[in-house]
């Protein structure tokens, strides 16, 4: 009895042992885990890749030459990533500075940014009537303000831009509210109001969106005023806009460059290839 135990007993080792050596080794499963990175790589699929690559240290700490090749994989994909974000920052570079041909750049001791102030709304052009005001900083941010002048008070809180069944409006801006101001300009009432805080983005898009029609703007408060948008106000808006989305996808890709470089600063450096 004592012999067949000890037979069954070197059996289940053998089968143990047996089982352990059909295993796949981490060198082997990193080999594949690598190649299913490739194989994303092909498909266009950066970020996938990358992840896979990341889990082989981690995963297959023994895995020493794969670790290595994973890790230089990753340097040149990250190389890869900078490379096309720093060329499509220098498009944006180039379209805002073809952009800014239409702006002039002003910042008054009141200003915290440097605000661009578009050529086709000038003092000159504007002191005088009723219209839609454009603005714009370095930021990005924009906003609309509309301008009234006439001979009565409109007490208006929002505006609306539309055009046969098309139609947007503002959001509200209460008459308490610092961005509401009045006052009287000769013989005439004078108001300005600022959609500050996303209130004009939606109108802002609406006028881009439709800038071939003839859009028409009312004024609502206690009492309607109606204006025609010349065709310089929406162009001014149109342009504005275009700036807008350049000076802040410009911000973006400078904060992806340095976030990218980073990581890849940060990619040892030091492990053996094969």
């Amino acid at each position: 009895m004592n012999k067949m135990k000890a037979h069954r007993v070197i059996l289940y080792a053998l089968i143990v042992l047996m089982l352990a050596a059909c295993k796949p080794s981490q060198r082997q499963r990193a080999v594949a885990v690598i190649n299913r990175a490739k194989v994303e790589i092909v498909n266009g699929d950066t970020l996938n890749a990358i992840m896979k690559l990341d889990s082989v240290e981690s995963e297959f700490p023994k895995a020493t030459i794969q670790i290595g090749v994973a890790r230089n994989m990753k340097d040149e994909l990250y190389r890869q990533l900078i490379d096309t974000r720093k060329n499509e920052l220098l498009a944006v570079e180039k379209q805002i500075e073809q952009l800014e041909k239409d702006f002039r750049k002003e910042k008054t001791e009141f200003d915290m940014y440097t605000q661009y102030i578009h050529k086709r709304q000038t003092f000159n052009r504007s002191w005088d009537r009723s219209f839609l005001q454009v603005h714009l900083d370095e930021r990005g941010e924009l906003y609309l303000t509309s301008h009234y002048m006439g001979d009565k008070r409109l007490k208006h809180t929002a505006i609306r831009v539309y055009d046969d069944t098309l139609s947007q409006k503002s959001g509200t801006v209460p008459l308490d509210d610092p961005n509401n101001r009045r006052s009287d300009f000769l013989d005439y009432k004078w108001e300005k109001v600022s959609y500050t805080n996303g209130r004009s983005d939606s109108v802002i898009q609406f006028i881009t969106d439709n800038a071939d029609r003839d859009l028409k703007c009312v004024f609502m408060g206690s009492e309607y005023y109606y204006i025609l948008l010349e065709d310089y106000d929406i162009a001014a808006v149109t342009e504005a806009l275009a700036l807008s989305e350049a000076i802040k996808r410009r911000k973006a890709l400078n904060k992806e460059i340095a976030e990218l470089e980073s990581v890849r600063r940060a990619i040892p450096r030091s492990v053996a290839q094969p």
